[in-house]
């Protein structure tokens, strides 16, 4: 397991600067207290949006290259986050291509265009040097958010055949012959797809490069994971994006996330969890527009009010117990109490049980002869470990 953890929003941190030491450390900190959500040292993390969506000029050459925009909030917010747990781990993932190299000439639709693809390619490669050079490992990335949804803002279409061309032909040995240890993750949508990672994967030339595949859950069903892995059972799984509709059912949206995401994701193979996103304001902005206009946060930050929701006990139900290394374990789903096991590098085990069920649960946990018992109330969440 690589953990569990919130992706950050760019520009959030405009409105999170008051509080940022207290809450990035409560909430990436591997020590945080009890407070805090303690994400592990060796997550997955996120690089996303910029409000407005900003691209380099039309330069084939990439002679002048930089970060631009990204100068100004994102990298200091990731190297004040690597302050805290320098062993993080982060995925970057490209909403569009700049606009020149796409057929509609626009931020959001279209796809790119081939005559694009090596230089888009060496735009991935200077994109993980620059950051480098900042501090920042970028540890892995996926050629295309969304792959399947041209109605983001920036989006763009990138079909199983473009991207497995993509990333046979010019992003692997892009990597490679830059000396980049960075991962490249086929397909970054919704699980109803299945197909599409399938068909990358089963291109060895392709398949060569790529050290497995991602996966949202706005359509579909978690199941389709291990049907992947059934197929590929050399490549890993990620689960790398599911964000909590505002205003939010506190009880229905746990309850749900608990289910599908931190039960239900690592039993379907997937090595990690991401909600998004990290923090919004009351008005659940930034956003492009056109972007998400109720993407709800862990946190809400309005004005010097911080407070917490839904996918902050989400993540921390995981993310504080366990940790980098842990090994999911066999445990079986008796009635209503959806549960996931994991053995620790320390030995300690962990169990997180949701109660599925309106009523009480009284039940009893069993390891190797030794048990004990314990009761959730309907719908409650606990994680133990011993």
């Amino acid at each position: 397991m690589t953990g569990c953890t919130a992706v950050p929003a760019e520009k959030f941190n405009v409105a999170f600067c008051f509080f940022s030491k207290a809450l990035l450390s409560g909430f990436v900190s591997p020590n945080a207290t009890c407070e805090g959500v303690g994400v592990p040292p060796a997550l997955s993390g996120g690089v996303v949006w910029a409000d407005p969506p900003f691209f380099l000029p039309h330069e084939h050459a990439l002679a002048n290259f930089s970060l631009s925009d990204d100068n100004i909030s994102l990298v200091p917010l990731l190297k004040e986050i690597l302050a805290i747990s320098p062993n993080i781990k982060l995925l970057a993932t490209p909403w569009s291509p700049p606009a020149w190299m796409k057929d509609n000439d626009e931020a959001s639709g279209g796809s790119l265009l081939p005559q694009y693809y090596g230089v888009y390619a060496q735009y991935f490669v200077k994109y993980i040097q620059a950051m480098q050079a900042n501090g920042i490992h970028i540890d892995a990335i996926t050629p295309q958010n969304e792959p399947l949804n041209a109605n983001n803002n920036p989006a763009c279409v990138m079909q199983d055949t473009a991207e497995d061309i993509f990333v046979k032909n010019f992003l692997g040995p892009a990597f490679q012959t830059a000396g980049l240890t960075t991962k490249i993750i086929v397909y970054d949508h919704n699980c109803d797809q299945p197909g599409y990672p399938e068909y990358i994967l089963g291109d060895a030339a392709a398949a060569k490069y790529v050290d497995g595949s991602a996966f949202h859950l706005y359509a579909g069903g978690i199941s389709a994971l291990s049907g992947v892995h059934t197929l590929f059972p050399n490549k890993n799984l990620y689960f790398t994006e599911q964000y909590v509709g505002g205003p939010g059912n506190f009880q229905n949206d746990l309850e749900w996330a608990m289910k599908n995401l931190i039960v239900g994701a690592p039993r379907n193979w997937s090595r990690n969890v991401l909600e998004w996103n990290l923090a919004a304001d009351q008005n659940y902005g930034p956003h492009t527009a056109g972007g998400c206009t109720t993407c709800l946060g862990a946190y809400t930050i309005n004005g010097t009010a911080v407070s917490r929701n839904t996918s902050y006990y989400i993540i921390a139900h995981a993310s504080k117990f366990v940790v980098p290394g842990s090994v999911r374990v066999a445990s079986n789903i008796v009635g209503n109490l959806q549960n996931v096991a994991y053995l620790r590098p320390d030995g300690k085990k962990v169990l997180i049980v949701l109660n599925d069920e309106a009523n009480t649960e009284t039940f009893t946990v069993q390891f190797n002869g030794r048990n004990f018992s314990v009761s959730l109330e309907g719908y409650a969440v606990g994680t133990f470990i011993w």
